[in-house]
């Protein structure tokens, strides 16, 4: 039986918005708001904003069926991305891009969402940064240039030592990486504006951002625990 209570009633008129959208238009972007009435329920109690509107069971129900449908979709991304590279079709890049967003998005709410932000903001950075490091040293390798090798995975080792120092300094910490954050968006941009930039962007770019902005903006280590006798 639905609950009819006051997410029902926001999705049910985003849903009757999507409706009125396709008939008056024709066009295909009454979908995305169609998708996103049937989302919001699950993503808002993901994020904590209407728990109490969902028992433990409903929970239980979201978290497994949305890791289903996460992993379901990330295969079915790698198998077209894998027939469009056996057609020498370089559509496979924005499966690519679909994949990796899908998969750095998980791993930072990951840690976004145990709500301990100066140590979130830590592991982002680290994580990032070796990242960074790891990736620019697959497409730099070259035994018989070491000092151009270096170079390169040099500025992923920098952030990965910012976050490292970072829970001693966190402020100093979050402005150098904001710094780093904008210069990074340049270097990137200045290479061209295609779906490879502005993936490259938005992977690196947003969790540097979210990292610095915790370490500039929330004071406290400790993660809130509610006590057994709080109501949700």
């Amino acid at each position: 039986m639905l609950k009819k209570d006051p997410v029902f009633w926001w999705a049910s008129g985003i849903f009757a918005l999507a409706l009125v959208l396709f008939f008056i238009t024709q066009s295909p972007n009454w979908l995305f708001l169609g998708i996103a009435s049937y989302l919001l329920r699950p993503t808002l109690a993901s994020l904590g904003v209407a728990r109490r509107h969902m028992d433990e069971r409903q929970m239980s129900i979201n978290y497994r069926s949305g890791n289903i449908a996460f992993a379901v979709t990330i295969i079915v991304c790698v198998i077209c991305s894998i027939m469009l590279m056996a057609k020498n079709d370089h559509a496979f890049e924005m499966f690519h891009m679909a994949i990796v967003v899908g998969l750095a998005t998980k791993a930072l709410f990951n840690v976004i969402l145990i709500k301990n932000f100066r140590e979130a903001a830590q592991k982002i950075l680290v994580g990032v940064g070796l990242l960074m490091a790891l990736f620019t040293s697959f497409s730099s390798f070259n035994p018989f240039d070491p000092a151009s090798f270096i170079m390169n995975i040099l500025p992923g080792l920098i952030i990965a030592g910012i976050g490292f120092l970072s829970k001693s300094y966190p402020r100093p910490a979050g402005v150098l990486i904001l710094a780093a954050t904008a210069f990074l968006l340049w270097k990137i941009f200045s290479k061209g504006f295609d779906w490879g930039q502005i993936a490259a962007a938005v992977i690196v770019c947003i969790p540097l951002t979210i990292g610095g902005v915790y370490l500039l903006c929330c004071r406290t280590d400790k993660v809130y625990i509610k006590p057994a006798g709080e109501a949700s």
